[in-house]
């Protein structure tokens, strides 16, 4: 028996309207589809009558496992998540979990949350910009601040992944009080939350202030670098164009 596929898809930051013609190919082409629950229902027209690998939080290698052991069985496997499967999702993992086997392994990109949340706010990413997550569960606390401290030394805008969650909710402050050491509190902020989905939500507010607003894991942060300002109700970080 031949040895089945692997699509690592993308799903972008909601339902169908957030997803690539691409990954919407691939999901049709595949009978098993592997992913965290809340994923999984945010395309469940999409994926209805299929058999599903739902694992929940932290269980993610053990989902790469079983989307491994079903493509090895023989069966055409969607291993999905949310944004892109490259950045903060499941491609990585999987490629390691499969080393050595012998698997068609396809990963179709996604919209990232920086990128989808950056166009609700404006363009707060228009120039070098760094992505941090402030999840400590596999990143050392030490790290992350070693991270931010660069980004704010490089006078980068940032893009904050997972500000907070039920257990997690110093995150934010902590990351805000080391961000203050190098950046003015007036630094222009943004936050988005439930990307693409019933509830979605912006705010501006600036990093003095930052640390008080509420979020969770489903929201993403924006911090501007030096140059970034408010235009007419959106946050916008200028190319550098002349002229403008």
């Amino acid at each position: 028996m031949e040895n089945g596929k692997i699509y690592v898809i993308g799903l972008g930051p909601g339902g169908r309207a957030q997803m690539t013609e691409r990954a919407v190919r691939a999901l049709e082409k595949c009978g098993c589809i592997a992913g965290y629950g809340l994923y999984l229902e945010l395309i469940a027209g999409l994926i209805e009558g299929k058999e599903r690998i739902e694992t929940g939080m932290t269980r993610e290698i053990d989902r790469c496992k079983a989307a491994r052991d079903a493509a090895l069985s023989g069966k055409t496997v969607a291993l999905v998540s949310s944004g892109d499967a490259g950045v903060y999702g499941m491609a990585g993992p999987l490629l390691e979990v499969s080393a050595g086997y012998e698997i068609d392994i396809e990963i179709i990109p996604g919209i990232t949350a920086a990128c989808s949340g950056g166009a609700l706010l404006g363009s707060p990413l228009t120039c070098d910009f760094a992505c941090v997550s402030l999840s400590g569960l596999l990143t050392p606390w030490e790290v992350i601040e070693r991270r931010l401290r660069g980004a704010a030394a490089g006078d980068f805008a940032i893009a904050l992944y997972n500000p907070a969650s039920k257990k997690r909710t110093d995150a934010l402050p902590r990351a805000c009080a080391i961000l203050l050491e190098t950046l003015p509190p007036e630094t222009v902020c943004g936050l988005v939350r439930s990307i693409g989905r019933e509830g979605e939500s912006r705010a501006l507010t600036t990093l003095g202030e930052l640390a008080a607003q509420p979020c969770d894991m489903l929201t993403t942060v924006f911090i501007g670098n030096s140059a970034t300002r408010v235009i007419d109700g959106w946050m916008v970080t200028p190319r550098g164009y002349r002229g403008v």
